[in-house]
């Protein structure tokens, strides 16, 4: 993985990684019974992303207003909680089985080198940004008040917020762009499939109650908001 590809120079990680996200690479998931195995973890991983990716767009829009649609902004952000969850799991799950000796998940491969590096930052940085939104909501205005002054330079949970943001911002940026592509690919029914995939209700049920459990959880969280969503702006 450390050696130059032929490609005008550039380092095989990086031109695995384009390979991946421009579609060119693609992993063999073996189908096994009863759940579908490596091929029925890819489909659950895909279609969590892709909702997530609607989700997490909608939030982002939120922040071009976010004086106006605070609101929504907390609705959503507790809402992917629980897919954030699902989907670390799903992927938890297949990392451990590849690293066990799992036959079928060693015969699918790992991801590429670039995704292996910065998946934990993902996830860490998902936690820290839906921790630290969680943390302002139980707060309330006492989020604004400085939490700890390195130089002069004071820092309160809000500040954490955005700084989390910021670094989950990069690191998702190209987990996002070098996974679109094969998540769709994986997803679609145009997609060419030696066999059946075993387990697509299981994988649909878990899929719909974990939406239904973040927009309770969404739910919840907004009910529990009120200085940030009536006094914040005074502030």
């Amino acid at each position: 993985m450390g050696t130059p590809a032929r490609d005008g120079g550039v380092p095989a990680a990086i031109s695995e990684l384009v390979a991946t996200a421009t579609g060119r690479a693609h992993r063999d998931d073996p189908v096994r019974a009863p759940g579908g195995g490596p091929a029925g973890n890819a489909r659950l991983t895909s279609w969590t992303g892709l909702v997530l990716l609607v989700l997490l767009a909608v939030e982002g829009a939120t922040l071009l207003a976010i004086g106006q649609l605070l609101g929504v902004h907390i609705l959503v952000g507790a809402l992917v909680v629980p897919l954030v969850l699902l989907k670390s799991a799903a992927t938890g799950w297949r990392v451990a089985r590849y690293y066990r000796g799992d036959p079928p998940y060693v015969r699918a491969g790992p991801p590429p080198m670039v995704l292996r590096v910065i998946g934990p930052l993902v996830v860490a940085t998902s936690l820290a940004v839906l921790g630290t939104g969680l943390a302002l909501v139980a707060q309330g205005p006492s989020g604004l008040r400085p939490l700890v002054t390195v130089a002069g330079i004071s820092a309160s949970m809000v500040t954490l917020h955005q700084v989390s943001f910021i670094v989950w911002f990069a690191v998702t940026t190209v987990h996002v762009l070098a996974r679109s592509v094969p998540a769709l690919r994986t997803v679609s029914v145009r997609a060419p499939r030696s066999q059946p995939v075993p387990g697509g209700p299981g994988r649909a049920a878990a899929l719909a109650g974990t939406l239904a459990a973040g927009l309770l959880v969404g739910v919840l969280v907004l009910a529990a908001s009120p200085w940030w969503t009536t006094q914040w702006r005074h502030h």
